[in-house]
């Protein structure tokens, strides 16, 4: 008997899908149901009936500030990244030759230790007593108490922390583009400015919109770096969540955040166009 069609491609699918069945979709469904439960409920057991009183707290004008923030620092920290990554990833795609991949490896070297350390890393460097407050002290720029716990710490600690994932899609791009094109822009008498707006920008678009995808999402939803590099006025929805889930003992309200960031971030992938889309 021939084998049916669809059997083989449900076959290779089935490991994949039933990993993401156990790990994804069952834990999201659970964060679901507890932000419909109350507090005094308890979330070790079925909600009913359902109530939305958690989403009507977190969506409370008094979170505005928080939400604010949590989307400044993640356009902040996607636009620093994609400013330094660019340059970088094409000087590797264009003038990398023999040692790409070794240039490659070093901006991978970042990934080779605990995302924790490093931040605790920046922590000591941004101390009042630390490197970057006493070299600064040498010029007069030097700031009582340190860089710590300011707005600039957090997006510092955020770029450092989410440079690699802009510069591998850009580096791919820019090693996919024509650089003949960039030429014939300048024989046919465009300046820099014009060839990079209008022949390099658009040849590459596709990596910049993968790139920022990759920062702007996990930048959005982190709460270490806040949490270790900010304070209480840096706080953002990530690290509220947090708190709801350790010492404020607030499940229902944890999960209706976590939910209303989710749906943000669904909002911001369904409106990023489609793939090789011009992203000007």
């Amino acid at each position: 008997m021939a084998r049916p069609r669809w059997l083989v491609p449900t076959g290779l699918l089935a490991p994949t899908g039933l990993w993401l069945g156990l790990f994804l979709v069952a834990p999201l469904a659970l964060v679901v149901q507890f932000s419909f439960a109350t507090r005094d409920t308890g979330v070790a057991r079925a909600v009913l009936p359902w109530t939305a009183q958690a989403y009507a707290t977190a969506l409370n004008p008094a979170f505005l500030p928080i939400f604010g923030r949590t989307l400044a620092y993640a356009v902040l920290t996607t636009l620093l990244c994609l400013l330094l990554g660019f340059p970088l990833a094409w000087f590797i795609a264009r003038h990398g030759g023999r040692y790409r991949t070794a240039l490659l490896a070093a901006v991978l070297v970042p990934f080779w230790s605990s995302y924790l350390a490093r931040v605790y890393a920046w922590k000591a460097l941004l101390d009042g007593e630390g490197l970057v407050n006493t070299l600064l002290g040498y010029v007069g720029l030097d700031r009582e108490g340190g860089f710590l716990l300011t707005h600039g710490a957090v997006v510092l600690g955020l770029t450092y922390g989410f440079l690699p994932f802009m510069v591998l899609p850009l580096y791919v791009a820019c090693e996919r583009f024509d650089f003949r094109l960039a030429e014939a822009s300048y024989d046919l008498g465009h300046g820099r400015s014009s060839t990079f707006l209008r022949v390099v920008l658009p040849g590459v678009a596709p990596g910049v919109l993968a790139g920022s995808l990759l920062v702007l999402v996990p930048a959005a939803g982190d709460f270490v770096t806040p949490r270790l590099l900010g304070g209480v006025d840096q706080s953002t929805f990530g690290s509220v969540i947090d708190d709801q889930f350790r010492g404020g003992n607030n499940w229902p309200l944890g999960s209706a955040m976590a939910v209303l960031l989710l749906v943000l971030v669904v909002v911001v992938l369904v409106l990023r166009g489609k793939p090789g889309e011009d992203v000007l």
